[in-house]
């Protein structure tokens, strides 16, 4: 049976997207709100990176267990279990976050739901359909969640001026529940089949999939791709208040959290545009071409941008627009090039490898942020200037691994 000929398949897309489109609206509520948290609860740059690293570092533990499960249970279930963990974080985070160690803990909480949430979500939809079309359909994943994601930004700063922080983080566990109960009561039951032709292979033996060269390119790429994405998702609204306080200019219709909206939003269009080019042009061509774009728009950031704000608040959407050109592409890679068998485990290490960069990337600019006395032009061209260097260590690693297009791209 064909991907298109699979019952339930458009119906199937249709109720995840719409699901990951409630979970995820909540994403960035902490981010966007991160420079009045500051002074209220006198933290350093250090600690507040910390606070947004610690989402990424609970999804690296708990996404290689969750995601591998899919192999062998309905993933349903385990979808159900992550949005349900993100209903409680932002409802925790609004009635009993009241510092540092609080808010730590409890973002940590939200990391583990949205590791039973993402790539569980594109596992249900990887199952049923291939080539071409499961490049398309991580496409319609990605931009379900990624507009959902942009609006979390001016939502979240919406809600914050009618209903304080706590009302923000209260909508946010709201619009999970939402996508919790569709999934509960729409989303069909898939349990794995066992192989007719053998043993199957060992559960959370990753070895097959590290010594995938293939897939693992195109997850060494996340890696780094997650790096600047969570630095950008995680310091752009403070880079531009800095900015916006030093050159002295009123914000109120394009405010730091409207810009990282529109940051995200055309983010999101540019990985559907990404994606379509990769069919066509090849994936390898395309991702390479965006990673030397990221080193150009992270030096070209705080080095320049930090002097005028609308020039900081241009650069933040088109870097934004640079950084999701192969954010699909590098997620279909690693799926359509994954063995049948071990898909959840290939998007399991994918994801952790990802998140593993998503972890590093705020902490490292809070880190220098602190280290060059606090925020300045300098500071601020240094701290996303790292990202430069990284990315050019994933364009080297990319190239030397050489992998493969996936079913259906032009031929490379």
């Amino acid at each position: 049976m064909s991907s298109a000929e699979k019952p339930g398949a458009a119906r199937l897309v249709a109720l995840i997207c719409t699901a990951q489109v409630l979970a995820q609206i909540g994403a960035y509520t902490w981010p966007a709100l991160l420079p009045g948290f500051i002074p209220r609860w006198d933290l350093d740059y250090s600690q507040a990176g910390w606070i947004t690293a610690s989402f990424y570092l609970t999804y690296m533990l708990t996404v290689p267990v969750l995601v591998t499960l899919t192999d062998r249970i309905d993933p349903r279930r385990v979808y159900l279990f992550g949005v349900g963990c993100t209903v409680i974080s932002h409802l925790l985070f609004a009635f009993y976050a009241e510092g540092f160690w609080s808010a730590t803990l409890i973002r940590a909480l939200a990391g583990m739901g949205w590791a039973g949430t993402y790539m569980t979500g594109l596992k249900l939809l990887a199952d049923r359909v291939e080539g071409t079309l499961l490049s398309r359909a991580v496409t319609w994943h990605a931009t379900s969640m990624g507009i959902s994601g942009a609006l979390s930004f001016v939502i979240a700063g919406v809600w914050a001026n009618i209903w304080d922080w706590n009302g923000a983080f209260m909508v946010a566990g709201g619009c999970a529940a939402a996508a919790w109960l569709i999934a509960a009561f729409f989303a069909p039951k898939q349990t794995p089949k066992p192989k007719d032709d053998g043993p199957r292979p060992a559960l959370f033996d990753f070895r097959p999939v590290f010594a995938n060269r293939n897939a693992m390119a195109y997850s060494v790429g996340y890696c780094i791709h997650t790096w600047e994405m969570g630095a950008m998702r995680g310091w752009a609204v403070a880079f531009l208040a800095y900015v916006a306080l030093r050159d002295g200019v009123e914000t109120s219709i394009f405010g730091p959290t409207v810009m990282a909206t529109a940051m995200a939003l055309f983010g999101t269009w540019a990985s559907v545009g990404g994606n379509e080019l990769s069919i066509r042009l090849g994936r390898q061509r395309l991702v390479r071409l965006a990673m030397a774009g990221s080193m150009v728009f992270a030096l070209a950031m705080g080095f320049l941008g930090a002097f005028n704000y609308p020039l900081a608040a241009l650069l933040v959407v088109l870097y934004g627009m640079v950084i999701w050109l192969d954010s699909s592409s590098l997620t279909a890679g690693a799926a359509g090039n994954a063995d049948p068998e071990r898909r959840g485990a290939t998007l399991a290490v994918h994801s952790m490898l990802g998140y593993g960069g998503g972890f590093i990337g705020p902490i490292a600019v809070g880190w220098i942020l602190d280290l060059a006395g606090g925020p300045s032009h300098m500071a601020w061209g240094l701290a996303f200037g790292h990202i430069a260097l990284a990315m050019l260590g994933a364009r080297i690693a990319f190239t030397w691994l050489r992998p493969q297009s996936m079913a259906g791209d032009r031929p490379q």
